[in-house]
């Protein structure tokens, strides 16, 4: 009988979605005393060579565009509608750029269950009327649901090919119970998950080191070296700890030493990842980071560069750019106030 298990739903199916829908597809039949075995997928939909997304992945069972040559569990089902995804779902994952957040969550608004958990692993911040937010708290707001987070040093495709790398699921205060289940849905012998009651922590982490590894990449198209570049991921963890303890309650220091989420994810992310790799482009091509996201991400969105603004933003409100120089140089830059060249003669 299932009648009783629990089921999952994830909203979002791009590199990193289709690749954690892999890991959970599998993990519903490990164990399935505790899961419903089907997990919908809601995927945008679109045409690929005259034929819907959705129906490739279900026939294929791979996602073709976004996750190409990488099998994903066929009781994983690919449906276009983020409702129709959500419906009677117990464990809700948001894996989607955070610009879409408010409008499928205005869709998903009275569609839930009212038991029903999410957990965010979106990369990004919500600055709006001059106040700051994370994306599980901004969740919790417009669905009434209790959200964790996750973010660590992942790269999609290598966790999709199974090669070990660890995680970190920041979880609310008393709701430890609610983060071992988390566990339940994600830990696997290649894929190590860790748990720390930090969910703003988690969340800032997987935003703020995207606006680092574009100053990285920076250094890399202009052919600083590795002294630079250590020294930019050193001022940037620092800044990215500051910024969460001024502006966020409860952020434990020990999620930027001691958890996937911090360190290990700015080492990962300032060499390995799409917001460095676009960065270097911009200094090497003149190119726009626009431009930049259409020729080298395969449909995939930029984080890093919008972060930065929206963190620009929120610190000009308050007159504290000059306490950030890092980050708002980050930000100068990609509008074209400063030349690359002049980043660290502003830190």
């Amino acid at each position: 009988m299932s009648g009783n298990k629990l089921r999952l739903a994830i909203i979002g199916s791009g590199n990193w979605g289709s690749a954690i829908a892999r890991i959970a597809g599998r993990n519903m039949i490990r164990h399935s005393d505790t899961f419903h075995p089907e997990v919908r997928m809601y995927v945008h939909e679109e045409s690929i060579n005259g034929q819907k997304l959705t129906e490739i992945i279900n026939a294929k069972h791979e996602n073709v565009k976004y996750l190409p040559g990488i099998p994903i569990p066929e009781n994983v089902v690919a449906v276009p509608s983020a409702t129709a995804a959500a419906q009677d779902a117990d464990l809700l994952i948001f894996v989607t750029p955070h610009q879409f957040i408010a409008s499928i969550c205005s869709e998903l608004k009275g569609k839930i269950k009212p038991s029903t958990q999410a957990l965010s692993m979106i990369k990004g911040v919500e600055v709006k009327d001059g106040n700051i937010n994370i994306f599980a708290d901004v969740i919790e707001k417009l669905l009434g649901c209790k959200c964790s987070a996750l973010s660590g040093a992942n790269i999609a495709n290598e966790v999709a090919q199974d090669k070990f790398s660890e995680t970190t699921i920041g979880y609310r205060p008393g709701e430890h119970e609610k983060a071992e289940l988390w566990f339940k849905v994600f830990d696997t012998p290649f894929f190590r998950v860790g748990l720390v009651e930090d969910v703003a922590g988690v969340s800032l982490c997987g935003a703020l080191k995207n606006v680092v590894a574009i100053a990285a990449g920076f250094t890399d198209g202009l052919g600083w070296g590795d002294n630079a570049k250590a020294a930019v991921m050193r001022i940037g963890l620092m800044e990215m700890k500051s910024f969460c303890e001024e502006f966020f309650e409860g952020v434990k220091a020990e999620t930027f030493t001691e958890t996937s989420a911090g360190i290990a994810d700015l080492i990962t992310t300032c060499f390995g990842g799409r917001n460095r790799k676009c960065a270097e482009a911009f200094v090497k091509t003149g190119k726009s980071f626009p431009v930049l996201e259409k020729e080298l991400l395969n449909g995939q969105r930029l984080q890093g560069v919008e972060t930065a603004r929206e963190v620009y933003t929120f610190l000009e409100a308050r007159g504290r750019q000059q306490g950030y120089p890092l980050f708002t140089a980050v930000h100068q830059i990609s509008s074209g106030d400063y030349k690359p060249s002049e980043m660290t003669s502003h830190l």
